[in-house]
């Protein structure tokens, strides 16, 4: 079997490697064999080529529609726990766990996708995946009680796990370098703008039906996704027999899953009224998460496959670019948690206004998805990341002290496109950047621990933007302000907490370093 050796054109230089595959040392090898090729010819990929018998237009095209509808569901929900508060008698901390759960969960499958992708066919790794969520998706829309409700969360919540990995990997595997720019566009889409239109949507939809219709609207998308993904999946990786280590599994759940735990009861931790259960929790995780790393890198040491290799973390633009990726995520997601609060308890506005009020930013960000990934074949990674990141830094210092009782809906627009803007200025860059400066060894693995970190940035950014702003009114409020001065001085604080890190994150950016094609830029 030959190997052919991709010539450099300066095009996406940061993914002009081998395909990626998310998750673990058998991802690593499972992309290794996707681009020097399978010995049968008819699912062989050649540099990013796909053979003939591979239609790769619907395939990407169903594979970013299932990830859109999968990363919207996130955040659907956000507006409408009052109205499920209300209809299964639930308290505001219960309700509360239909998010939490969701993410325990996601931090919990995603380490042992590199493993499922490996030890299965492609086509079978998106059968499972649509299959859980359209099953979850089904249960959630018919479930008359809370468990019920919670456990359909959990099972979407298995299926989004493996289709972003899944859409990474096959964008990888089967498109050309040429046209990596404006495709890998559509992933930062997926990203960025799915989880902020989450609330416009939910908005829309509760102001003319119950909270069931939420998942009702996706189901006949995710069932004509799944029948035109089974007429045009064909597989271009030879399922291997692996060897799962049982105890890294069970090591990464308990520790991945205890911090996501803790994060999200941070507000129970600050406001006192329950402490004990969420540190011990976070103290277990943090144990549990040390021995996972030391068993890693003695299974590495010994030559054996560890659930996850650490070794990109050594990797500095991998672990700067990381870092960063984690922050805009962070504050993007604590800020589509915390804008519809605000304009609910200090403006007074309905759920279709909250709606109408964020889609503009996501939309923003959605539509400047390709152009990005398209500017980034030409200038690299830091042109673009540095404004960005800037520009959501100074989009949330202005929220301190514009945003208070008596803000206008034009005015929360105002900031929140820009703010959609910057997000999408980091995210496409950096996904492929982060991965890019990585050896084709460790690229799989670069994925992992990259989706892994974010469901542990997205619970942090959500938690400590709520508890801030709690934190805020209640302080407020004791000085005697009217509630909604009390909300607006809240949202202040968690928007200090959003600039703060934001800021942070612009030095970090600073000291990007480009990779070796992109010293040279095409022009």
């Amino acid at each position: 079997m030959t190997t052919s050796t991709p010539t450099p054109t300066g095009e996406l230089p940061a993914l002009e490697m081998s395909g990626v595959v998310a998750g673990g040392s058998a991802a690593a090898e499972a992309e290794l064999s996707t681009r020097d090729g399978a010995d049968d010819p008819r699912t062989t990929v050649v540099d990013g080529h796909a053979p003939k018998q591979i239609a790769v237009t619907p395939i990407i095209a169903v594979l970013v529609v299932s990830a859109f509808v999968m990363i919207l569901n996130e955040t659907l929900l956000s507006v409408a726990l009052p109205s499920l508060m209300e209809d299964l008698s639930i308290t505001a901390v219960t309700a509360q766990w239909l998010s939490t759960g969701f993410l325990l969960t996601m931090a919990v499958v995603i380490p042992t996708t590199g493993f499922l992708m490996k030890r299965l066919s492609v086509r079978q790794v998106f059968t499972i995946a649509m299959g859980l969520f359209l099953v979850g998706t089904a249960v959630a829309m018919v479930s008359p009680t809370f468990p019920l409700l919670l456990g359909a969360r959990v099972v979407q919540a298995a299926g989004t796990a493996m289709v972003l990995p899944l859409l990474m990997t096959t964008i990888l595997a089967l498109v050309p370098i040429r046209s990596r720019g404006l495709v890998m566009g559509l992933v930062g889409v997926v990203i960025s703008a799915a989880p902020a239109i989450g609330p416009s949507a939910s908005g829309f939809i509760l102001q003319h039906w119950t909270w069931h219709a939420l998942f009702l609207m996706m189901l006949p998308i995710i069932v004509v996704a799944l029948v035109i993904g089974l007429l045009f999946m064909r597989n271009y990786t030879e399922p291997e027999k692996v060897r799962l280590d049982v105890l890294s599994v069970v090591l990464s759940a308990i520790g991945f899953g205890g911090l996501v735990y803790a994060l999200a009861s941070i507000s129970q931790i600050v406001e006192g009224t329950n402490r004990v259960i969420p540190l011990t929790v976070a103290v277990v995780g943090l144990l549990a998460l040390t021995v996972f790393t030391r068993r890693q890198l003695r299974m590495q040491a010994r030559d054996e496959e560890p659930l996850l290799d650490l070794r990109p973390l050594r990797v500095r633009t991998f672990t700067v670019s990381v870092i960063v990726i984690l922050i805009g995520f962070a504050t993007m997601l604590g800020t589509v948690v915390a804008l519809p609060l605000y304009m609910t308890g200090s403006l007074g506005m309905d759920t279709l206004t909250i709606g109408l009020t964020m889609l503009p930013g996501a939309a923003a960000s959605g539509l400047l998805g390709p152009a990005i990934g398209a500017l980034y074949d030409r200038v690299g990674a830091r042109p673009i990341v540095v404004p960005g990141i800037a520009l959501m830094a100074t989009v949330n210092w202005l929220s301190v002290f514009l945003l208070d009782e008596h803000a206008t809906q034009g005015l929360i627009i105002a900031l929140n496109i820009p703010l959609g803007v910057g997000m999408a200025m980091v995210m496409t860059p950096l996904l492929t950047l982060s991965l890019g400066s990585l050896p084709r060894s460790l690229y799989g693995h670069g994925s992992a621990i990259l989706n892994t970190l974010q469901q542990l940035a997205g619970a942090l950014g959500t938690a400590v933007f709520i508890a801030m702003l709690s934190l805020g009114s209640v302080l407020a409020a004791g000085a005697g302000v009217s509630a909604q001065a009390a909300q607006a001085s809240g949202a202040s604080w968690a928007f200090v907490f959003g600039g703060v890190i934001t800021t942070a994150a612009v030095v970090l950016a600073a000291t990007l370093k480009p990779l070796p094609a992109e010293a040279s830029p095409q022009g």
